[in-house]
C-alpha cells in the first residue's frame, strides 16, 4: 500500500459502516470549508456546530438535515481544514452525499489516509498512529487500556527519553573527536559514558522482556482443543463460549473441520479452536483431512487442551505413558509444558486424581453438569493472563518496536567496546542507536514500514 501526501480534499464516513441513527462524515483538505458552505448554502463559523440542511449541488434537493462542524488547520484531527457532517446513517443519504462531495471537488479517502495526514502534519507520531489502529480493533479492557496509553504518547515519551540520553552520551564522544590531542580525554569519556550506556542497555533489555506480555494483550492467544473422537471436545467449546458454536452428537467424528470462537479471559483475547478427533487410522478421506488440520492447528497454537473421556477410567500414568489406545503417541507428542490435560465426564467416572507436578494443568470436569468448569476457566485465565498483567503502562506492542530496541542495544554494545580506543566509531554506533529508537515514533525515516502499518486501517480512519 502506498499513500502519498497531496493537496487533494478527501472524504469518507468516519463512523462505522451500515445503517445507524447517526453517522459522521469527514471531509479534510484545502477545499473542505468551501465545500461545506456550498452544501449548506451559507458560511459556517469555525467550531460552531449548526443544524443545517445539506443540498445537492446538481438540483438543490435536500440530501439530509444534521449537524455541520468546521475545524481550522492546524487544530483538527488531520492538521488540515476539516468539515464534519453528523447525518442519518442511511445508505441512500451516504450515496447522494458522496455524489455531491465528488461534484464539488473532493475524492474518496484511501484506507488510513486521515490518520496518515495527521502523522505527516505532526498531530500524531508513528507509535500513536499504530495505537489508534489498535484502539479501533480492541475487544477487551486490557487491549483498550494499552491502546489508550500508547495513543496518549506513553511509549513515545519513553522512546524520546532514550534518544535524549544517548545524545547526551554522544556529546563527550564528539568532543574527543574534535579535540583528539587533549590528554586523558578517552579515559574521562569512558568513565562518564560507560555507566550511562550500561544503565540504558539494562532498561532497554527490561522493556524487551516485558514486550511478550504487551504483545499478548494486543495479539491474543491461540488455543486448540484436541483429543480422541467423542471425548467431549465440542461440548467443552460450547460450554466455554456460552453458546452452541459447534454441533454436538454422540456419534464419533462429528467435527471434521476447525471451528473457532473468541473468549475474553482476564482481558486477553483467546481464539479457541475445536478440532477433529485425533486417531491413528481412519478410512474416511474427509476425516483424514480433518485430523491433519487438527494436528497442524495444535502445533501452531500457543496453548493446547487435551480432552479425554474420563468415563473410560483414564489414569494420568496410563495416558502419559502412551498406553491408552484412544490417544496415540503422536497426539501426546503435541503437548508442551503448561498445556491442559482435561478428563471429561466426571459425572460418570468421578475424580480419578491429579498429579500436581506433571508439567500440565490437570482438570477433571463434567461439561454436562458443569462440575469443575469454574476451576478450569480460572486456571485458563491464570495461564493466559498471568497474576499481574497490566495494559496501562508504556510497552513494546509490535514486532518492529522490539526490533528497534534490539538494534539499539547492539549498537550501544559496540559503542561500549570502542569508547576508549576508537571514539569516532563509538560516536557512530551511538548515532545508529539514536536512529533505531527514533524509528519507534517516526522521528527518523520509516517510509519502508508505512505501507504495512496503514494497510490495517479502515476507510474513514
Amino acid at each position: 500500500m502506498t499513500i502519498s501526501v497531496s493537496a487533494d480534499t478527501i472524504y469518507a464516513r468516519a463512523s462505522g459502516a451500515g445503517k445507524a441513527g447517526v453517522a459522521v462524515f469527514r471531509v479534510s483538505g484545502p477545499k473542505s470549508h468551501a465545500i461545506a458552505n456550498a452544501l449548506v448554502g451559507k458560511r459556517i463559523k469555525i467550531r460552531d456546530p449548526k443544524l443545517v440542511a445539506l443540498r445537492a449541488p446538481s438540483d438543490g434537493a435536500v440530501i439530509d438535515r444534521g449537524l455541520a462542524i468546521l475545524f481550522k488547520a492546524p487544530a483538527s484531527f488531520t492538521g488540515e481544514d476539516v468539515a464534519e457532517f453528523h447525518l442519518h446513517g442511511a445508505r441512500a443519504v451516504e450515496t447522494v452525499l458522496y455524489e455531491a462531495l465528488s461534484l464539488l471537488g473532493a475524492r474518496p479517502a484511501e484506507a488510513g489516509e486521515f490518520t496518515f495526514r495527521a502523522l505527516k502534519n505532526s498531530k500524531l507520531d508513528l507509535a500513536q498512529a499504530e495505537a489508534l489502529a489498535d484502539l479501533i480493533d480492541s475487544e477487551t479492557t486490557l487491549q483498550r487500556m494499552q491502546a489508550v496509553g500508547q495513543l496518549a504518547g506513553r511509549l513515545s515519551a519513553v522512546a524520546e527519553g532514550w534518544r535524549k540520553l544517548i545524545l547526551e552520551v554522544m556529546a563527550p564522544l564528539e568532543a574527543e573527536i574534535d579535540f583528539p590531542d587533549e590528554g586523558g580525554v578517552p579515559a574521562a569519556v569512558a568513565a562518564r559514558a560507560a555507566p550511562a550506556i550500561a544503565a540504558l542497555k539494562r532498561e532497554l533489555s527490561g522493556f524487551i522482556l516485558n514486550s511478550r506480555r504487551a504483545r499478548t494483550i494486543r495479539e491474543g492467544v491461540m488455543a486448540a482443543i484436541i483429543g480422541p473422537p467423542n471425548a467431549g471436545k465440542s461440548s467443552l467449546l460450547n460450554a466455554l463460549a456460552g453458546s452452541d458454536v459447534a454441533i454436538v452428537n454422540e456419534a464419533p467424528g462429528t467435527t471434521r473441520d476447525i471451528i473457532e470462537t473468541r473468549l475474553d479471559l482476564g482481558g486477553i483475547v483467546v481464539t479457541l479452536a475445536d478440532t477433529a478427533g485425533l486417531r491413528s487410522t481412519t478410512v474416511d478421506t474427509i476425516e483424514r483431512e480433518g485430523v491433519a488440520r487438527a494436528r497442524a492447528r495444535a502445533e501452531a497454537a500457543d496453548l493446547r487442551l487435551l480432552v479425554v473421556d474420563g468415563a473410560q477410567c483414564v489414569s494420568r500414568e496410563t495416558l502419559l505413558a502412551g498406553e491408552y489406545e484412544n490417544v496415540p503417541r503422536e497426539t501426546l507428542a503435541l503437548l508442551q509444558p503448561g498445556d491442559f490435560l482435561i478428563r471429561n465426564k466426571a459425572d460418570i467416572a468421578g475424580d480419578v486424581g491429579r498429579e500436581e507436578n506433571s508439567g500440565f494443568h490437570e482438570h477433571v470436569v463434567s461439561v454436562k453438569t458443569g462440575a469443575g468448569m469454574a476451576q478450569l476457566v480460572a486456571a485458563l485465565t491464570q495461564s493466559v493472563a498471568g497474576p499481574a498483567i497490566s495494559g496501562d503502562g508504556p510497552a513494546l506492542t509490535r514486532a518492529r518496536h522490539v526490533k528497534a530496541v534490539e538494534d539499539a542495544i547492539n549498537a550501544l554494545t559496540r559503542a561500549e567496546a570502542h569508547i576508549e580506543t576508537a571514539p569516532e566509531l563509538a560516536a557512530e554506533d551511538a548515532r545508529l542507536a539514536v536512529r533505531a529508537l527514533g524509528g519507534i515514533t517516526g522521528a527518523v525515516g520509516v517510509e519502508d514500514v508505512l505501507g504495512e502499518i496503514f494497510s490495517s486501517f479502515c476507510i474513514g480512519k
